[in-house]
């Protein structure tokens, strides 16, 4: 597209990329933009939330849960800001996201002017990857495409920063001579195996083993079929990283759960007992929860170089796709005919979750929040996206929910904010309009914006072809997991002025937004409220 704005040419090259949806929120700084939105007939789509920070945390759920890159725009100064909570969870949890962000004028820049903010030095941490100030129109479209490029390979957020009376000129493209830089669409992404050497010494040292733990993490997701050849081949079990806790079916049982903090006794058992580790795609960073150094002999498979070898000493780091190493190593390894070490694992696993069923029918005054859990387990629709926040709803998440192969489910996992659940479950709708999707959320989470971004749901629930987005909200009018923080780390009582909550009629909110809305107060309500319709 060679005439027009440059606002015009940035959505032009958006739709080209074959975005569709940017969740953003308008201020003056992209004023620009918004005007080559209404010119574009609102395409790629503009969804706006409450606040800047739901624009990246749905981005950033959009992003998980279709495996897409995430857009989200935001205003200069304050606008910019907000978004780098979303923007940081992006990050860590390697996603890939542009930020698309505007700033003062030219002519303000250095001029203590309103809302200027030094945007390249307030970015260069988060979008470290890549973050770049437009400033002439013929630079546009190499900044904008390398954005999405490293975004995409790097699985991380990217940021382009333009300037509102940039936004406005005339978009010319960058022209064949000195210091011009050319740019073209598309990615072609390389499928990266390990050298053959390196995957003959994996398999010689998981064939010499003779009690096989693997863990696996969101580097897995597209390995499932390959997971599931090693662990039979090898005898092994399988413990998920919390962000893995949809890559393997809870229904096998030989797969013992999420591990560490949030953790499974039958994975603590595992990595206790086994002499040899297995870990694929997965940057678990705790470490006293994996075998003692001197216990178990290991090798890990990431595609990322930055991740190999940290956390635990592996004899063997092979770098590559997970499913791609995965099936270079399975006609190298040995069927362990012995299965007493599989058949020991697969007895805690079901006595794990005959005790899991146990405690959540514990009777409780007003209800086990360990049974709002299980009794979706038994009522999950097949291809459910679940959500949860941090806090307590995380542990019960981790712990209660039996997943099978075709549920989706995440949270913050490594940078654990509070507030991503409800926009995470926004991000995955717009993401998949014709699966159900289910939130989980404290009172502490949904105070703190949750309750707000509500209204972004009421807006546009009627463009889902399947409209179920149900966030159900554990009130104990206290910020919980902290308050066991509290007892377990420090030893110290419940601080009420610092974990008490005002106590909030959820339900009544949602349903003066017009939506339907169940308070459940006595356990035997549980079943029903999740039935129904």
């Amino acid at each position: 597209m060679a005439s027009g704005t440059v606002a015009d040419h940035v959505l032009a090259r958006l739709r080209e990329w074959g975005v569709d949806i940017v969740f953003g929120y308008p201020g003056d700084g992209i004023n620009g933009l918004l005007a080559a939105w209404v010119r574009a007939g609102n395409r790629p789509r503009f969804i706006q939330s409450r606040h800047e920070e739901m624009c990246a945390f749905e981005a950033v759920g959009y992003a998980k849960f279709t495996g897409r890159l995430g857009v989200c725009a935001a205003t200069s100064g304050p606008g910019a800001i907000h978004l780098l909570n979303g923007l940081y969870d992006a990050k860590l949890d390697h996603v890939p996201v542009v930020a698309i962000v505007g700033q003062t004028n030219r002519s303000a820049l250095g001029g203590s002017y309103q809302q200027e903010v030094d945007l390249p030095s307030l970015y260069k941490d988060v979008a470290s990857a890549y973050s770049q100030l437009v400033t002439v129109p013929e630079q546009l479209p190499n900044v904008l495409d390398r954005a999405i490029r490293v975004a995409l390979a790097e699985r991380a957020p990217t940021a382009v920063i333009i300037p509102a009376d940039v936004q406005d000129l005339d978009y010319s493209p960058p022209r064949h001579e000195f210091k011009m830089v050319p740019s073209s669409l598309g990615l072609e992404p390389a499928t990266v195996v390990p050298d053959q050497d390196a995957v003959r010494r994996a398999a010689d040292l998981l064939n010499a083993g003779k009690k096989v733990a693997i863990l696996a993490g969101a580097g897995a997701r597209h390995a499932s079929t390959e997971l599931r050849q090693v662990a039979d081949l090898l005898g092994a079990g399988v413990a998920k990283a919390l962000l893995g806790k949809d890559v393997l079916s809870d229904e096998l049982p030989y797969v013992t759960g999420a591990i560490g903090l949030l953790g499974t006794r039958p994975s603590y058992e595992l990595m206790n007992r086994c002499d040899t580790l297995l870990t694929v795609g997965s940057s678990f960073p705790y470490s006293q929860f994996l075998p003692d150094f001197d216990q178990a002999r290991a090798v890990q498979i990431d595609i990322d170089p930055q991740q190999i070898g940290m956390r635990y000493p592996y004899e063997v780091n092979l770098v590559g796709d997970a499913a791609a190493s995965l099936r270079a190593l399975i006609p190298l390894l040995e069927r362990r005919e012995d299965r007493s070490w599989r058949q020991d694992i697969e007895s805690n696993v079901e006595r794990w979750w005959e005790t899991i069923r146990m405690e959540a029918m514990v009777e409780a005054d007003p209800i086990n929040p360990m049974r709002l859990f299980h009794e979706l387990s038994t009522r999950l629709p097949g291809n459910a996206i679940v959500t949860a926040d941090s806090g307590s709803a995380a542990n019960w998440y981790a712990r209660n929910l039996r997943f099978r192969d075709d549920v989706r489910g995440s949270l913050s996992g490594t940078l654990a904010t509070m507030g991503c659940g409800v926009p995470y479950g926004i991000g995955a709708k717009f993401g998949h309009p014709d699966r159900p999707v289910i939130v989980f959320a404290g009172d502490g989470a949904m105070q703190m914006n949750g309750l707000t971004e509500l209204i972004t749901a009421k807006r546009y629930w009627r463009d889902w072809s399947d409209p179920r987005l149900i966030v159900a909200i554990l009130h104990n009018n206290d910020l919980n997991q902290v308050t066991w923080e509290m007892r377990a780390m420090e030893g110290a009582p419940k601080f009420p002025e610092s974990q008490t909550l005002p106590d909030v009629d959820y339900a009544a909110f949602a349903a003066g937004l017009g939506m339907d809305a169940v308070t459940v107060t006595e356990p035997g309500q549980v079943g029903a409220a999740w039935n129904a319709p």
